[in-house]
């Protein structure tokens, strides 16, 4: 007997098992009856039991196919008879495994069809349109629950398949076009459609352009790139200013450094320079008398390399730099000092590069273009105001600007101002191109002066860079130093 009791056995989905389909139309297969039963449908023969049994997942082999009943026979067909009663022979039980075998190898066969047959696409699986997707236009088979392939395949025959919806006329928004998701074909020729390009050029290109027109103006934007790019790099480099050195003579017998020429910057001068973020450099002298080390380089070289020139105060112009003799024997004035200036001042106009005297420098520009100077002004000008103090740079008094003045326009709203004064010498007659800038508001004696053939050349008689620590009533130089900066960096080409 099989080890196997119950009436219907396990049997593995899309295998033996019949499909249970609720469409309309389909008959349900009728339930099993035990054998020996009292219904009128007929036993499953021999095969079909072997066939059951091959696709169970019982133990039991199908060559070891028994009746279920006591009594019955291999066919399922009722009590065992005896011979000779009109009943054909039983079979023996080799021949019963023998053909339990080649029913149970026929039922895999069928099995395996019917797997291979599910994997096939059918084309009575309706199919649903995937829209608004990235893979628009394709085409999935619609979801059939827990049915199996082997269930879809027990449905009607009789039931035909559905026709494919018809499509429209013009293409659907967002469908994928035709023969997409297909592998390309890099070796296919593809030219675009008749009317495709426009048979206008381009709309940026001028009617007459040409090949090389466009390309001179390809090279010209290149260039000005490049030139903008070099000028950028220039105009904002810092500044370099170079500032005229005071000269300390040795004097008669001293020893150390009272023996040997000094050359000395104020510190005050070159703090207010660089007080706008500007390198400054003080201007040795040059030549090659008494030089223990001779060079070839010269003022000119100085003029060429730095930006702007600034001549800072000091000893008093020799009366012999504008054809003068001295008035007394302690004003001779410092001559050395004079020639080493004016070579320094004419190197720099002549390159358009700006300067600023300060006091002697003021002095040294209009002796420079032809102009004389009071070697004192308590002897040569007794009305005068007291221009110099013990006091030195606390002493001060008013200047006023004249109307159409440049500085009247770097102090707009301002016609007087306050100033130190630590000058005993001033302005006599006035040299050629050069306009007064400002005057002492008490005597007149002329304060200022500017050079008109020059993009800036002004001389100032006072001290600014000494102002800030003098109090706030004194005038803020500022501007006059940011004027001077800035015609430095217009002119440093």
């Amino acid at each position: 007997m099989s080890d196997n009791k119950t009436d219907h056995p396990e049997v593995p989905d899309g295998a033996g098992r019949p499909a249970q389909s609720s469409e309309p139309g389909a008959s349900a297969p009728p339930a099993s009856t035990p054998a020996g039963s009292a219904t009128g449908s007929a036993p499953p023969s021999p095969a079909d039991e072997a066939a059951r049994r091959a696709s169970t997942d019982a133990p039991a082999s199908a060559s070891s196919v028994t009746s279920d009943v006591s009594g019955a026979d291999s066919s399922g067909g009722g009590a065992d008879e005896e011979p000779g009663g009109g009943q054909p022979a039983q079979p023996t039980h080799a021949e019963q495994a023998a053909e339990a075998r080649e029913s149970a190898a026929r039922a895999v066969a069928r099995q395996e069809a019917e797997v291979a047959a599910s994997r096939k696409p059918s084309a009575n699986v309706p199919k649903v349109h995937i829209e608004e997707t990235a893979d628009a236009g394709r085409q999935a088979p619609a979801p059939t629950g827990a049915q199996s392939a082997a269930d879809a395949a027990a449905k009607t025959p009789a039931e035909p398949p559905a026709a494919p919806e018809p499509q429209a006329a013009g293409a659907r928004p967002g469908a994928a076009p035709a023969g997409f998701g297909q592998a390309p074909d890099f070796s296919a020729q593809n030219p675009p459609p008749p009317g495709a390009l426009p048979p206008d050029p381009p709309r940026y290109l001028r009617p007459s352009d040409s090949a090389w027109s466009v390309l001179g103006r390809i090279i010209a934007a290149r260039a000005r790139q490049i030139f903008d790019r070099a000028g950028q790099r220039i105009t904002q480099r810092t500044l370099r200013i170079g500032v005229s050195a005071r000269i300390f003579h040795p004097e008669p017998g001293a020893q150390g450094l009272r023996g040997k020429t000094l050359q000395y910057l104020e510190e005050s001068i070159a703090h207010w320079v660089m007080s706008r973020d500007v390198i400054v450099f003080m201007i040795p002298t040059v030549g090659h008398q008494g030089m223990l080390h001779p060079s070839n380089i010269r003022l000119r070289d100085y003029a060429k390399h730095l930006d702007g020139l600034l001549l800072q105060g000091g000893a008093d112009v020799s009366p012999q730099t504008y054809a003068e003799t001295a008035a007394r024997p302690e004003w001779p004035g410092d001559r050395v000092r004079d020639m080493y200036e004016l070579e320094l001042l004419h190197e720099f106009i002549e390159s358009g590069k700006p300067v600023l005297g300060v006091c002697r420098g003021c002095q040294l520009i209009n002796v420079a273009f032809g102009g004389t100077l009071y070697q004192d002004i308590a002897t040569d000008v007794p009305t005068a105001g007291v221009h110099v103090s013990e006091h030195y740079d606390q002493h001060r008094h008013a200047i006023t600007f004249p109307e159409g003045s440049s500085l009247a326009s770097m102090f707009p709203g301002r016609r007087e101002a306050v100033v130190n004064s630590i000058h005993h010498q001033a302005v006599r007659s006035l040299g050629r191109d050069l306009t007064v800038e400002a005057v002492s508001a008490g005597d007149g004696l002329i304060e200022a002066v500017r050079y008109r053939r020059s993009p800036f050349v002004v001389g100032v008689q006072w001290h600014p860079e000494f102002h800030r620590a003098g109090g706030a009533e004194l005038l803020d130089c500022t501007p006059l130093l940011d004027a001077f900066l800035r015609a430095a960096r217009e002119t440093r080409f």
